[in-house]
């Protein structure tokens, strides 16, 4: 029997991104072997190497289906689907039109250009089979990250308008454009980028932020502000005029500040009184004219140093390693010389003054703690106001000596046990050296073995008797105190949760073999003076 063409391919309209079937079935003599392929716009389809688009289904000798999937604008065109046996050949064909976004606009162009306007004019892409229904101006600048839509006239470019106004653009900024269309499927490619125009210069309109200032020198007004950005400065030749005059008075003071970047101005005169309010105000100009001022804001001259230093400055070491010191404010009237604080200068009689530790304090405090220090060490201290305009003259220097380092030594021969629902604990005595601190008492320190709070208890014998509350096991330790502070402390001792009325037992800082009694309350007694 002649092979004869079933059902052919036939034309198809699809949308980019749609998956389809073009058939090819056909009826032959069963005895003969018959071959399928086909051919795209003239050449022969590879199905290996564009196997990501194009497949052959059916599934069996008489079909030669071809699939093809997430179609783009470049499958449009002509198919051919060829069928030969042995003795005949035969084919059919069908055209596919792919619709899509609109391809890229041509030749876009800049007209003409003023200080805040841009006309445009270009040509249209290929429309992909789906009418363009509109059109999106975009522009980039030097300043901006990347492409941004812009404002236009008409507002909405429909797809049959080929020119525009862009509006709302900066004066002598660089921008280049380009021009987006869209229709019914999606938007689609930009253009090229249409070669890159400034625009006109304009008077500047944006005044400087944050207008504000201080400190600095004697009979120095200090301004400061934000610079504005170049891209709103309207054009060439920027700079700033600051004008300034004392509070309450109507004449102002001008000045220029050619440079762009400049973001402060020091007035220097010797008759300008200290820490005194001046209105301020910082405007622009560039080489079209002068724009307008920031709003006016108050600002204060330079202050001087403190004048007097401080008085009656006392000194007491605490520990070994902690002094205290204390002073009076300076005798004279602060109009002139505004204080802030207060700064400590310590060294040791063996340092150089000018690598003392520097402690400073905040407003009105006239006292402070100097800590790290080394015991049994002379120190000198002195004592000066500052403020924002520096420190003031040093008070007489005072001397002080730290006490003596607290003992090195733990307590040892650590011994406890209970009698009648009572825990004693004994220890040797701790013996200073020639160099420590006399020990004046012994801290014993105990917390439940669950809790991180701990209780103190003070003496100045070598035993303390404790009545423990609860069924819980107690962690204690003990320390020497003296004059240059607490010693070292013992190693921790465990002593085991009670576990009958009436047992009895001891131990040693190296047993904790014992069951104590429990009562409901806690009872402390101390052979001598105790404190919680």
């Amino acid at each position: 029997d002649p092979t004869r063409v079933m059902v052919s391919p036939f034309s198809m309209d699809v949308t980019v991104g749609e998956s389809i079937v073009l058939p090819c079935q056909v009826s032959h003599d069963h005895s003969l072997d018959i071959m399928f392929t086909w051919s795209f716009n003239g050449h022969l389809i590879d199905f290996e190497k564009d196997g990501d688009h194009f497949e052959r289904v059916g599934g069996q000798d008489s079909a030669g289906d071809l699939m093809i999937r997430s179609i783009q604008l470049k499958h449009a065109g002509k198919y051919v689907c060829m069928v030969q046996t042995s003795v005949d050949k035969l084919s059919a064909a069908a055209d596919l039109i792919v619709r899509g976004p609109p391809g890229p606009p041509e030749a876009v162009t800049i007209d003409e250009v003023t200080d805040t306007t841009a006309q445009l004019s270009w040509r249209p892409g290929a429309d992909n089979h789906s009418p363009i229904t509109m059109y999106v101006v975009q522009a980039r600048t030097p300043f901006s990250v990347g492409w941004q839509a812009v404002s236009t006239v008409p507002e909405i470019i429909d797809g049959r308008t080929f020119t525009a106004t862009v509006v709302g653009l900066n004066p002598w900024v660089e921008y280049e454009f380009r021009v987006v269309a869209a229709n019914l499927i999606g938007i689609g490619e930009p253009s090229r980028p249409s070669e890159k125009r400034r625009t006109e210069e304009a008077l500047p309109e944006v005044t400087p932020a944050n207008v504000s200032g201080g400190g600095g020198s004697k009979s120095e007004l200090v301004i400061t502000w934000e610079t504005v950005p170049e891209e709103l400065q309207n054009g060439g030749g920027f700079g700033y005029v600051v004008a300034f005059r004392p509070f309450g008075t109507i004449s102002w003071m001008q000045t220029v500040v050619a440079s762009p970047d400049a973001a402060r101005y020091v007035f220097r005169n010797e008759t300008l009184p200290p820490f005194s309010p001046y209105e301020v105000k910082v405007g622009v100009y560039n080489n079209k004219g002068e724009g307008s001022f920031s709003p006016v804001t108050v600002v204060y001259s330079a202050e001087e140093e403190p004048a007097r230093p401080p008085t009656t400055v006392l000194a007491r070491s605490l520990s070994a390693s902690d002094v205290e010191v204390s002073w009076a404010p300076p005798w004279e009237n602060q109009h002139k010389g505004r204080i802030q604080g207060y700064e400590v200068r310590c060294w040791r009689h063996d340092e150089k003054e000018e690598n003392a530790k520097r402690i400073r304090t905040v407003g009105n405090q006239t006292s402070t703690k100097v800590s790290n220090l080394r015991g049994n060490a002379l120190y000198h201290l002195a004592v000066r106001a500052y403020n924002t305009a520096g420190t003031g003259p040093s008070s007489a220097t005072v001397n002080v000596t730290t006490k003596k380092p607290p003992p090195s030594q733990p307590p040892g021969n650590i011994i406890w046990n209970s009698s009648d629902s009572k825990i004693i604990l004994n220890w040797d005595q701790v013996k200073a050296l020639d160099n420590e601190s006399e020990v004046r008492g012994y801290k014993v320190l105990y917390r439940w073995n669950r809790q991180s709070s701990t209780s103190v208890i003070e003496t100045n014998k070598t035993s303390v008797e404790l009545s423990l509350p609860f069924d819980e096991d107690y962690i204690i330790e003990i320390k020497p105190f003296s004059d240059g502070g607490d010693g070292s402390s013992s190693e921790q001792i465990r002593i085991p949760k009670i576990s009958n009325a009436y047992a009895r037992g001891s131990g040693s800082s190296t047993s904790n073999a014992c069951t104590l009694s429990a009562i409901s309350t806690i009872m402390i007694s101390l052979t001598a003076r105790s404190s919680l």
